[in-house]
């Protein structure tokens, strides 16, 4: 272990057979150093698949906050085993100062007589490695309606996104299906780090759905042959580590934006937000850095995106989203509401509860009440949002996407 770790960061593994559908309950989580092998913690999941909150030692806050030639992030190694299931080794796990990283864990059942050890490597930090330069491209792109690729109305928040393991052209690269939020918060734990100003960290989120819901409008690689969405080649897109590890201060953020978009008066589509790190590589879009510099000036998320793409820009949110039984009310439930959306929530709360028994089940009578207030604020202990007891935007569609996921597996 070494000594200059200063700093605390946490770190907690939810583990499932299922990922946030069959979670797997007293799954033995082992925490290693990657230096010498010596074990740090071992922790036991619960009945919702996660183990209690570790706290790690990290680099001091500056080194991220900062920049500079240390790396500012601590690494770790995690092996997670539960009956019948293969082990999981995950290598590279990054732990922040004063941030909480959230490592899932999805188990495959084990094959008789087979080698049931599976590993994963995180990669290093965007922002702690060299990579190539941005492929510049305009931020609007020529839409051909003809062409027959291009077929909504207005931009929509699809359920999934296709991502290619390497560059466009690279037929050797698989690909992996991941939900739209999910692969959202990937990126964003790429390419950013959760210690930055919470403005500046609302800011990049944006830039980053604003170039992937771009991708999805204007069907960029399918109108060119491809059948995904998006690459994880920084030149060409953005970075995504499958299997890695995200932190919780970027899941609320995204959670909070996941609807919104940039663009500007005129244009039908979303911006196309290109952005680099403006150290290591410069594009004409945001920079990473400059963006973290104004953030500790005070600059809120919208005047730090003004900054780089220009004053006329502002946000836009997408009117519909994929795969969601209906849509947020409008405002949150709480206490006192009454009603249908009310008898939404507490009929997926209980259909949920049935994977997630730490939630208790509710009488459905559209009536919400300290039971309804308390299932819910358990529901947000186990999903990482923030435990109000209210039904906001960001507890409304994680509800659903829960509900849906595990409707989808019941049939």
């Amino acid at each position: 272990m070494r000594t200059d770790y200063i700093d605390k960061g946490i770190l907690q593994v939810s583990v499932s057979t299922e990922k946030f559908v069959i979670p797997t309950d007293n799954a033995l989580v082992r925490i290693t150093d990657p230096l010498d092998g010596s074990v740090i913690e071992e922790v036991k999941t619960d009945s919702s698949g996660q183990t209690p909150a570790v706290e790690l030692p990290a680099p001091p806050l500056e080194y991220s906050v900062n920049g500079g030639d240390e790396r500012p992030y601590a690494l770790y190694n995690v092996t997670v085993s539960a009956a019948d299931t293969e082990v999981l080794h995950i290598d590279g796990v990054q732990i922040l100062p004063t941030s909480s990283a959230i490592q899932n864990a999805v188990l495959r059942p084990a094959v008789p007589g087979g080698f049931n050890v599976r590993n994963t490597l995180i990669n290093s930090h965007s922002l702690w490695t060299n990579y190539p330069a941005k492929i510049p491209e305009n931020e609007v792109k020529p839409i051909d309606n003809a062409s027959g690729f291009v077929v909504l109305p207005e931009p929509v928040i699809p359920e999934y996104i296709v991502v290619h393991l390497g560059n466009p052209d690279d037929i050797s690269a698989g690909d992996v299906e991941v939900p739209f939020k999910e692969y959202i918060k990937n990126v964003a734990s790429c390419e950013i780090y959760s210690t930055w100003k919470t403005e500046t960290i609302k800011a990049n989120i944006l830039a980053i759905l604003s170039f992937t819901l771009n991708r999805v409008y204007t069907e960029w690689y399918r109108g060119k042959g491809h059948d995904f969405t998006v690459t994880n080649s920084t030149a060409y897109d953005q970075a995504f580590n499958y299997g890695r590890n995200i932190f919780k201060e970027i899941s609320v953020a995204v959670d909070e934006l996941f609807t919104n978009y940039i663009t500007r008066e005129n244009i039908e589509q979303p911006l196309f937000t290109q952005y680099c790190d403006g150290k290591h590589t410069q594009c004409g879009g945001l920079s990473q850095w400059g963006s973290q510099a104004l953030g500790e000036q005070g600059y809120d998320a919208l005047s730090i995106l003004k900054t780089y793409y220009g004053s006329d820009i502002y946000i836009e949110s997408a009117e519909k989203v994929e795969g969601i039984p209906s849509s947020y009310p409008g405002e949150p439930l709480q206490i006192g509401s009454l009603g249908e959306a009310v008898r939404t929530v507490q009929t997926q709360l209980n259909k949920i509860s049935n994977n997630y028994p730490l939630i208790a089940k509710l009488r459905i009578d559209g009536s919400y009440g300290e039971s309804t207030a308390n299932s819910v604020k358990t529901f947000q202990k186990i999903f990482y949002l923030p435990e109000t007891g209210d039904v906001d935007f960001s507890t409304w569609y994680q509800i659903s996407n829960i509900y849906v996921a595990i409707s989808k597996m019941a049939s």
